[in-house]
């Protein structure tokens, strides 16, 4: 029998949006977990077609409920529960900020090693041979203005 109505809470983690459900209870009490664009409680109580919003900076994901499930289910279950309904926009801004993040080194890595240091060089400034590897299709010499 399938339920009517489940805690936003155990439907998160049942359908593995949160590894665990306290970690799922502590981002709807931290206010990152919202429906139809408003904050809610782990204890509120969700319906088919509902439409869950989860801020993860910079993005935020939406789901709509497709069916309910208070059980933790496999990987390959998830599809018949919920449907990924994030906006193009969002998901634009994750690959910009995952570019963003590219080229930044983790805190606490130290210094980086001469190899390390290459790379780092080349990636952000690049080495050119010459002027003469670019070909614009035309002439910048100053000789046509003297006629």
């Amino acid at each position: 029998m399938e339920a009517k109505e489940v805690r936003i809470d155990k439907w998160m983690w049942a359908v593995r949006l949160f590894k665990t459900r306290s970690i799922a209870a502590d981002a709807c009490k931290k206010g990152r977990v919202m429906i139809q664009w408003s904050n809610v409680k782990p204890s509120r109580m969700l319906k088919v077609g509902d439409v869950v919003q989860i801020k993860r900076p910079p993005v935020v994901y939406s789901f709509k409920v497709l069916a309910l499930s208070e059980n933790r289910m496999g990987a390959k279950l998830v599809p018949g529960f919920m449907e990924n309904v994030t906006s193009p926009d969002q998901l634009e801004l994750l690959e910009l900020a995952r570019f963003s993040n590219s080229g930044v080194r983790d805190r606490g890595t130290g210094r980086p090693t001469k190899k390390e240091r290459r790379d780092l060089d080349a990636y952000v400034v690049p080495s050119y041979a010459s002027d003469d590897d670019f070909d614009f299709g035309f002439d910048f010499s100053d000789d046509d203005e003297d006629e």
